[in-house]
């Protein structure tokens, strides 16, 4: 009986890459049923704009979500609750301790971007980090999402100078990838995110109780009913 002999390198190794790029071509053709679910095209343009460079985003991007929420505030007022600029590093903390002083309920968001135009559809924007910049240079910058548009696969960003900022969907998966997806939203405590997760909300009003916002925590336990 003769020895099998072993399969050939090359084709071994162009068989594997054929069925990697099979089964990546497949995952980019298959958009989440979540994401075709939701409305054509979106824009919330009740959100202020605040232009500045990368070292105040931070504030000027939760300043847009608390004025929205009514709050009296300008980026300038929150540069020292959030210790800019020497503080920028720790934003990713500070802001939703600002916030929960504020009264406003932090909600963080799934790691995908549906779950982000999700609630944008629904109406509520998002406060997220992403990293801009190109192959020379790059740096976090904090914006908002405020819309999106499906059929040109774009999202729409407050985001520094720009009231306007457009990007692809891939583009912006890439760069939010990049500082780690992180997103929240900024509720009023009777404000239910769009298909909320209870145990999330309750850890977020747990999380407002802890900062002395009790009575706000409460409305916010009461808003899931029963």
């Amino acid at each position: 009986m003769l020895p099998k002999l072993p399969m050939p390198r090359a084709p071994r190794r162009l068989l594997i890459a054929c069925l990697a790029v099979a089964a990546l071509a497949g995952c980019a053709s298959t958009p989440s049923t979540t994401l075709k679910s939701l409305p054509q095209r979106v824009e919330i343009s009740s959100v202020p704009f605040y232009g500045g460079n990368a070292n105040h985003s931070g504030s000027m991007a939760l300043a847009a979500m608390l004025s929205r929420q009514g709050a009296p505030i300008t980026p300038g007022l929150l540069d020292k609750p959030l210790g800019l600029p020497q503080a920028a590093d720790t934003l990713q903390t500070a802001i939703p301790k600002v916030a929960r002083e504020y009264g406003m309920l932090v909600y963080p968001l799934d790691a995908r971007l549906d779950a982000l135009l999700m609630q944008v559809a629904a109406g509520y924007p998002v406060l997220l980090r992403y990293q801009e910049g190109s192959a020379w240079w790059s740096e976090p910058r904090y914006a908002v999402l405020i819309g999106y548009d499906r059929y040109k696969q774009r999202v729409l960003l407050r985001s520094g100078t720009h009231r306007r900022q457009l990007m692809e969907f891939a583009d912006f998966e890439s760069a939010w990838a990049k500082e780690g997806k992180w997103a929240i939203l900024l509720q009023s405590p009777r404000q239910l995110p769009a298909q909320v997760d209870r145990q999330r909300w309750l850890q977020a009003a747990d999380e407002l109780a802890r900062a002395g916002q009790e009575i706000a925590a409460k409305q916010a336990i009461t808003s899931l009913g029963h």
